[in-house]
């Protein structure tokens, strides 16, 4: 099979200092991308005990012999999100393939929110859980299609969840937020589309992170197959390689659903 090379490539990874994103990271930069690393603050990296902090994941980057740095951005604001791309842009010059990996079901005051239903939710999650995934793709992906609309090349790789595409009784904001990166992915590729932009957006299942492992009880997996287990990062981090390389190229506005575990 076809290797993936990005040689050349230069990759702004969002939430990239831990969980799915660093592993995002760390395969694209296997594969020859430099990649800028970003998180909300530095130390949100040891949160979990993933790494000890964004520049330090920016070091392991560099360690693979590719260039990159680490930039600090809550992406709930605009002004915030806009500062990240010229930040970026400054340093890096363009860039290729911008994966909006940033989010989670994470409540204003708690890691998740309590209740997390769609009626005794306090309006607080609601904006938490819309803010953290919903605003900050539509703010990157803004500021970012910008670029590569003025550049007419570019990869967009949004990150929504299996959870958008069944139904659901806890997480269900987050699921409605996810729900709407899938449809607005499909609109942003139409629109990018006369600019050779391609915009995706890949769907995956509860994956083996830290926060995951943290919030969460895992069953057995013995005597599961593969597809009925919990995913690894490994199994995303394929798919986000495969959309930011080469054989994507002719796909724009989809959404690769992952249906792995029960």
């Amino acid at each position: 099979m076809p290797t993936i090379d990005l040689t050349g490539k230069i990759a702004l990874i969002t939430g990239s200092s831990r969980g799915l994103g660093r592993h995002y990271a760390l395969h694209l930069a296997r594969a020859g991308a430099d990649v800028i690393i970003h998180d909300v603050n530095e130390s949100a990296a040891a949160e979990f005990g993933e790494a000890p902090s964004g520049p330090a994941v920016a070091e392991e980057i560099r360690a693979l012999g590719r260039r990159s740095s680490y930039f600090s951005a809550d992406l709930t604001d605009p002004m915030q999100a806009e500062k990240l791309l010229r930040q970026a842009l400054e340093v890096f010059d363009h860039i290729d393939i911008l994966v909006n990996n940033a989010g989670g079901d994470i409540g204003a005051h708690t890691p998740r929110p309590d209740p997390n239903d769609a009626l005794d939710i306090d309006p607080d999650d609601i904006r938490s859980v819309i803010d953290r995934n919903l605003l900050t793709t539509m703010y990157t992906c803004k500021y970012g299609g910008m670029h590569m609309r003025e550049r007419r090349a570019g990869k967009i790789i949004n990150v929504g969840s299996i959870a958008g595409h069944i139904p659901v009784q806890t997480g269900i904001i987050y699921a409605a937020a996810k729900t709407a990166i899938s449809h607005y992915t499909r609109c942003l590729g139409e629109q990018l589309r006369p600019y050779g932009v391609n915009v995706n957006c890949i769907a995956p299942p509860p994956t083996y992170t830290g926060r995951f492992l943290a919030t969460r009880t895992v069953d057995s997996q013995q005597g599961l197959s593969r597809l009925q287990q919990v995913a690894q990062p490994e199994d995303m981090a394929q798919i986000v390689l495969f959309l930011a390389g080469p054989q994507s190229d002719a796909i724009t506005g989809e959404t690769i659903v992952c249906w792995i575990g029960q």
